[in-house]
């Protein structure tokens, strides 16, 4: 075992190492053959969506000490979404470096990762995936729902959506308070299909969890059952030598995409599959989104895009109930954490609501939530959840109001008269991995106010910025290359028009080519934000969105081979 090297030998410092363990109370004869698990928690009082690890982290172990294992437990950074500014994803890539060395440093034979929060899974499956020594996740799971006077809410969506009814005037301070107080009622992360439940979807899809853990309540019992169960396992893991690169290969990102679609999951998805992909060495383009969405019905019927809870999709039967219903479209041969394929995971899987989980005969959209466009504004990409978008303004041509930067947005969003109206497209620029920076979720910028008070709930938004995935309406995101490094986005004035058309996978610039070309030859970059730290390190090396924005030096050079 890996550990040995720390523990065993005739040096100096293997004796010492074994003194410290007896400083914690351990017996030194527990390190004799046994295998050390790593438990990789990323609690934080600073993340109350993983609030609740502390005692996830107690659950796992206790499986580990059953199954003949010794449980260590450690930290590592901490990515709150609701809190970092300027956005939680300037620290993904250093969460993962962290994850990665924790691993690489220490005398650890396999590893749990126990995340939650948007960030926190995709940073944890990028260290794992480098470390390359065996692992398990086991997500901190969705909060429960929350109640505002008649109506069943969600944390993200819903309040987004009373929120503007506030900007409105329609709703009082009073009663903005008393939603504040019931919207988020416990520990986990946001009860829909946002960037946090589709991520630990998408690690279960991968392989990574042990069948039916990603979308169990955080305050169900049952949580901490499965925790036990994940630690239990880790130990015949690292027996059997059953590694990230052996479960996370090309066949299972595609199962994991195909899992996404049919989810109607986050958009954010894109950018982190693509990004665990480069951590193996695995090329994986916009193309294969696109290809894997055309062909993959969108079928759970959970908010932002439906009408249900993730309690709801959880009881419904979760991701198993779910990949049964598109198996024909999977790679069924690939192996799981628990040490099966993918097929034998779910061949037994029920689904006990078809309203919540439809069925492929009776699909909500016959293509996936996710669509991915090309078009002189963004040659390299961008993407729309085209299960969140108003049916209306998927073909859509107008003229575009153009907001230079977040803050001009911001300034203006809330006057009592813009220039627009509801055949406008709102243009935010300088908002990318580089432009933002750190590619913050700004790109569903907020209904003008005025037009709010006019009944007019939704209007395109094109930007190079991210969303969260718990917002909706026709919101174009991840414009590549972006505005920041001379891509066609920052051309783009206001009244220029702009015509989209998803059906044809097109956005486009209506303006001369020698326009075009006389604009983008103007082009002059921005003074950058950062000069010194890790703010420059991350301007320095990181990649674009449809790359993955991960950083440059981070990707694996060929396919993954097992470490040692």
């Amino acid at each position: 075992m890996r550990s040995r090297q720390w523990f065993h030998g005739p040096d100096y410092y293997n004796f010492a190492r074994r003194a410290y363990v007896r400083s914690q109370g351990l017996s030194g004869d527990l390190f004799d053959g046994r295998p050390v698990i790593g438990i990789c928690n990323s609690w934080s009082e600073l993340n109350s969506c993983n609030l609740h690890l502390r005692d996830v982290a107690e659950a796992v172990k206790r499986g580990v000490w059953e199954a003949g294992g010794v449980p260590l437990e450690f930290p590592t950074i901490s990515l709150g979404e609701t809190y970092m500014r300027p956005t939680a994803m300037l620290f993904r890539n250093l969460m993962a470096m962290d994850v990665e060395e924790s691993i690489r440093a220490n005398p650890v034979d396999g590893v749990v990762l126990l995340c939650g929060c948007d960030k926190t899974t995709p940073a944890q499956l990028m260290g794992a995936a480098s470390a390359d020594i065996p692992a398990i996740m086991v997500p901190g799971g969705p909060m429960i729902a929350g109640q505002f006077h008649e109506q069943r809410i969600a944390s993200g969506t819903d309040g987004r959506k009373l929120f503007d009814q506030y900007r409105a005037g329609v709703m009082t301070d009073e009663e903005l308070c008393e939603l504040e107080v019931c919207m988020a009622r416990s520990t986990g992360h946001c009860t829909v299909m946002g960037t946090a439940s589709t991520m630990t979807n998408i690690a279960e899809a991968l392989g990574m969890t042990l069948p039916g853990c990603a979308s169990i309540p955080a305050v169900d019992s049952r949580r901490k059952a499965i925790a036990q169960e994940s630690g239990k396992r880790i130990v015949d893991m690292v027996w059997e030598d059953l590694r990230p690169s052996h479960i996370m290969t090309r066949q299972s990102i595609e199962n994991a995409i195909t899992a996404c679609m049919a989810l109607g999951g986050s958009t954010n998805a894109v950018v982190h599959l693509v990004a665990i992909a480069g951590r193996l060495g695995i090329d994986l383009s916009l193309d294969e989104f696109e290809r894997i969405s055309r062909r993959t019905p969108y079928l759970a019927n959970i908010k932002p895009s439906g009408s249900y809870l993730m309690e709801d999709f959880f009881n419904a039967g979760g991701l198993p109930a779910l990949l049964k219903q598109v198996l024909p479209l999977l790679n069924q041969d690939c192996i799981a954490a628990n040490g099966k394929t993918l097929g034998n995971n779910v061949q037994r899987a029920a689904c006990y609501n078809t309203d919540v989980i439809r069925p492929v005969t009776n699909a909500l959209n016959e293509e996936g939530g996710i669509a991915v466009l090309r078009g002189n504004i963004c040659p390299d990409g961008a993407v729309i959840k085209q299960t969140a978008a108003s049916p209306e303004l998927m073909q859509h041509r107008g003229k575009a109001y153009v907001f230079e930067n977040h803050e001009q947005m911001e300034a203006e969003i809330d006057k009592d008269y813009l220039p627009i109206d509801r055949n406008t497209v709102l243009v935010m620029k300088n908002s990318g991995p580089k432009g933002g920076p750190g590619f913050p979720e700004w790109g569903w910028i907020p209904m003008p106010r005025f037009l709010l008070k006019q009944g007019v709930k939704d209007i395109v938004r094109v930007s190079d910025a991210r969303m969260s995935g718990t917002s909706f309406g026709t919101v174009v995101l991840h414009a590549a290359p972006e505005s920041a490094v001379g891509g066609p986005l920052g051309i783009v004035q206001t009244g220029d028009e702009v015509v989209l058309d998803v059906a044809a996978r097109r956005l486009d610039l209506n303006i001369p080519a020698d326009e075009f070309q006389r604009r983008r030859a103007q082009f002059r970059p921005p003074r950058p934000h950062y000069d010194r730290g890790y703010g420059k390190l991350f301007l320095d090396h990181v990649t674009q969105a449809n790359e993955g924005c991960d950083f440059d030096f981070l990707r694996a050079v060929g396919p993954a081979q097992p470490k040692d």
